[in-house]
């Protein structure tokens, strides 16, 4: 009995042992796994964070790139002439390579900043002057202050709706707002797609406050003869406006177009119109640039009553000249370089100022002063048509009521399309042919004169 009872103590004992032992191996075994699981990940860590190492007087960082044609690539830099700026500098140049090469995380960049990133990445790449430089003071005058310390990716419909509904409540022309609009919508657009910075643009579900009416239906509205008739009158011969005005509406010419003329551009006596320039602006000056395409360079015949008006305001000009003597205004053109670009920028000085051999040149939209006539000058006329007189106007609906008159009158569209400097037909006709009562009697009067012809009469 007693023998039992030992050897059943053994027993367990050695159980025990045995037991403690496997544990201890397994404890053993599993800090091994551990120790290396951890070592290989800060092995990870250090190729994804990389090294700073000192090399002569400098410090440098280096980190694993990726492979490249199934090789592994390292890139070293110098970064600096102490550890801690090497650090730094790695710090850096990791943010920018796992960011695809950008100086700055997509997820946390300001409106402001972004901003800047859109204009040099795309507007200046892809816009003209005008455009650039009109959306630059969108920019920094509206966007910026209002919009630009939020981050990009927490701009949201409400926050722009409130923003927009702000500038109409502030009295902000159609056309005004349309052009913030468009380059909120256009900037976050591209945040979307290509850069993919942010998934969605909330632009899209931004609404248009209502105005009475939008700069299309005036861009779009055909002045009738009572309506211009009155025009004239409010700016008659001999006065700053008058030859823009008749300009634009026996040629259908463009604004920059019309204040673009000089007299080696019209032929009196053949009676043509010659568009192979316009005028831009590049703050604060004025410059003769290339017409909007290549088919807008043409030659536009045009009639008695505008080849009247035309050497009635020639001669009104030289009178002038005479009136005003040395204080009258003459424009020079001077050729300038802006990197590879060549420009030309127009002068005005007075006659008193001697300008050399700077090429005079002599502009047919003048001032009784000989000070030149811009798109800007001419916001007063528009302004004084529209609210004054009560018509509905801008200097594009010269433009309109032209090519509608024209082709109301069965003008050929070929033409028509010449004449107004289209690039193509479908231009003219998406445009300009659309339904009018005029055009609407005269279809009647075709069709009625085409299907009755040989009907026999009682």
């Amino acid at each position: 009995m007693y023998r039992r009872k030992n050897n059943l103590e053994l027993e367990l004992i050695l159980k025990k042992t045995l037991y403690i032992k496997a544990l201890k191996q397994f404890k053993i075994k599993q800090f091994i796994l551990n120790h290396l699981e951890l070592k290989n990940k800060r092995k990870d860590e250090v190729i994804m964070e990389g090294h700073v190492r000192k090399r002569g007087d400098k410090w440098y960082f280096s980190f694993e790139a990726s492979n490249v044609d199934g090789k592994r690539k390292r890139i070293e830099r110098v970064g600096g002439r102490t550890k801690k700026e090497a650090e730094a500098a790695l710090r850096v140049a990791l943010q920018e390579y796992n960011n695809a090469g950008l100086h700055f995380e997509p997820t946390e960049i300001s409106v402001s900043d972004y901003m800047d990133y859109w204009m040099k990445n795309y507007v200046l790449l892809n816009c003209k002057y005008n455009t650039q430089t009109g959306y630059e003071i969108i920019i920094r005058n509206h966007i910026k202050p209002a919009l630009g310390i939020y981050k990009l990716k927490s701009l949201t419909p409400a926050i722009l709706q409130e923003f927009i509904n702000g500038k109409y409540l502030s009295g902000f022309s159609k056309h005004h707002l349309t052009n913030i609009m468009t380059v909120l919508s256009g900037s976050i657009k591209y945040a979307v797609h290509p850069c993919k910075f942010i998934k969605d643009n909330p632009m899209q579900y931004v609404k248009y406050p209502k105005y009475e009416h939008s700069k299309l239906e005036i861009d779009h509205k055909v002045i009738s003869k009572d309506d211009f008739e009155k025009i004239i009158s409010r700016f008659p011969a001999g006065t700053t406006f008058h030859i823009a005005l008749m300009i634009g509406y026996y040629t259908g010419c463009r604004i920059g177009e019309v204040m673009g003329l000089t007299w080696d551009d019209i032929d009196l006596e053949k009676g043509t119109v010659n568009i192979n320039k316009l005028i831009y602006k590049r703050k604060p000056d004025w410059y003769f640039g290339s017409t909007k395409t290549e088919s807008s360079v043409r030659t536009i015949k045009i009639g008695k009553t505008l080849i009247l008006a035309l050497k009635q305001h020639k001669k009104w000009q030289l009178e002038n000249r005479l009136k005003y003597g040395q204080h009258f205004i003459q424009q020079y053109e001077v050729e300038e370089l802006n990197g590879n670009e060549k420009l030309r920028r127009i002068y005005s000085l007075s006659l008193s100022i001697d300008a050399g051999i700077i090429k005079p040149i002599q502009m047919v939209c003048t001032k009784e002063d000989g000070d030149m006539i811009t798109p800007d000058t001419f916001k007063y006329a528009a302004r004084v048509i529209h609210y004054s007189l009560g018509i509905l106007f801008n200097f594009h609906s010269l433009r309109h009521t032209h090519a509608t008159t024209l082709i109301e009158n069965g003008a050929n569209i070929k033409d028509v399309q010449d004449r107004l400097g289209h690039a193509n037909i479908e231009t003219t006709l998406g445009t300009y042919t659309h339904s009018t009562e005029k055009m609407a009697e005269q279809s009647v009067d075709i069709f009625e004169k085409a299907v009755n012809h040989n009907l026999p009469t009682k």
